[in-house]
């Protein structure tokens, strides 16, 4: 994807750096924007059709998050005239509003036209595959295609709200293709699909442990049911794979690759994207129980004799991931109660994870700062996440039979059900220990 700085009001000379690469970005990508396109001769209906090609360009992932999924543009050039537009629809607006939009699943992007040896430059400075098939359509297809782009970029048709499964720059350009050859495209590639959406994003996010938890953590089970392989064309690679392995019927009724040729313009030194997502859920457990386990060493030994030190410490252990699963589950409550993010609607994570936990991780504080009745206090709320937690692994386990509710919450599960567990323990051995005269220090 790319983006467009124009609104940006950051402050601090690192801010500006940044701001001035992603505006040397902008303008490589987006250079010629919308106001060049009606310039373009197949635009002006100088081309002619037997001298246009048209290319699927197609763009390995890169290292932050935005780029982790690669991205896919169409090329057309006219060869007589020697010019040529890249199209790209990654194109979105990071200015002062763009948080706000995101945050409420309402960002919008757009299609450019930009110059393509500077875009290719741009990716291979970055280390990045830059593969391109030209297209093997007939000279009225390749003119149909070029017009319909060039109309696109107009500002009156080039926005469009973005959705990261259903309609982002790699999905317009499947359905462009789709358009040019009849509608065979789709109707060839409406089987079943190996993966889920979950675990198509998966092969993308395994690399960073974190942020591939919080993504399974933020998104709902939607992403578990069987898709077509049409769906996993949301993927700028698969949807490459497809046209490689696609023929289709031409109007004289003969079957023809849709691949004409192939040009590697920048292999990466980069490892690939693997097949299959990789099993993470057992090293979240060894993390859940190792960091609950911390709540209930202390939680007993606070409990055996309340010692200034104990008590802080175990306080420290239910306020930090306490605070912090709790603000990650209240801002999923959030989004999926006021956003139009879809993925997260009905999300049975929430029971993991929600402003109770937040609570939890405020009354830990409050154990830590010497409260006198914190720590029954927190007996109640854990016992209460605890349940809840327990009523999330009883809903995957029921899952497994009734697909109709099936999420698949192994990531979440295995790092959150042991650390409330144990956490709980504590809190009960601490107060049982209260409640029984243990000494003090």
């Amino acid at each position: 994807m790319s983006r467009d700085t124009r609104g940006t009001r950051w402050k601090g000379a690192p801010a500006r750096l940044v701001m001035m690469l992603a505006t040397t970005v902008a303008l490589w990508l987006g250079g010629v924007g919308s106001a060049a396109a009606a310039n373009e001769p197949w635009a002006q209906g100088v081309s002619r059709p037997e001298d246009l090609v048209v290319s699927l360009a197609t763009f390995s992932p890169g290292d932050p998050i935005p780029q982790w999924f690669g991205h896919t543009a169409l090329v057309v050039e006219d060869r007589r005239l020697n010019v040529a537009r890249l199209y790209n629809y990654g194109m979105f607006s990071f200015d002062q509003g763009m948080l706000r939009r995101f945050a409420m699943g309402r960002l919008e992007f757009w299609v450019a036209a930009a110059p393509v040896a500077p875009t290719y430059q741009f990716y291979i400075q970055e280390d990045r595959d830059v593969r391109v098939i030209e297209l093997n359509l007939p000279p009225e297809k390749r003119a149909e295609m070029a017009a319909f782009l060039a109309d696109n970029v107009r500002p009156e048709n080039r926005d469009y709200l973005y959705h990261h499964y259903d309609d982002n720059c790699a999905t317009r350009v499947r359905d462009i293709i789709d358009q040019a050859v009849g509608g065979q495209f789709k109707e060839a590639f409406d089987r079943a699909d190996p993966l889920t959406l979950r675990g198509h994003t998966r092969r993308h996010s395994q690399h960073m442990m974190p942020m591939d938890w919080l993504l399974m953590f933020l998104m709902n089970g939607d992403i578990d049911r069987e898709i077509a392989a049409w769906d996993a064309m949301f993927l700028p690679e698969v949807l490459e794979e497809a046209v490689l392995d696609f023929s289709w019927v031409d109007a004289q009724g003969n079957e023809q690759p849709l691949v004409l040729r192939t040009h590697q313009v920048h292999r990466s030194s980069r490892e690939p994207v693997p097949q299959v997502p990789p099993t993470h859920w057992p090293i979240w457990l060894v993390v859940g129980v190792v960091l609950g386990a911390g709540g209930l060493v202390w939680g007993r030994a606070y409990g055996r004799r309340a010692t200034r030190v104990r008590r802080v410490m175990w306080g420290a252990h239910l306020a930090g991931m306490g605070l912090l699963m709790g603000g990650l589950g209240t801002g999923l409550f959030v989004m999926a109660s006021f956003t139009d993010h879809e993925v997260t609607f009905w999300n049975l994570n929430v029971l993991l994870a929600n402003p109770l936990t937040l609570w939890a991780g405020g009354q830990g504080v409050r154990v830590m700062l010497g409260s006198a009745d914190a720590a029954r206090r927190a007996l109640t709320t854990w016992k209460v996440l605890l349940g809840l937690a327990s009523l999330a692994l009883g809903l995957q386990v029921l899952g497994l039979v009734v697909p109709a509710i099936y999420q698949d919450m192994s990531i979440p599960l295995g790092l959150l059900f042991p650390w409330i567990l144990l956490n709980t323990l504590g809190v009960i051995l601490a107060t049982k220990g209260a409640r029984e005269g243990a000494p003090a220090a």
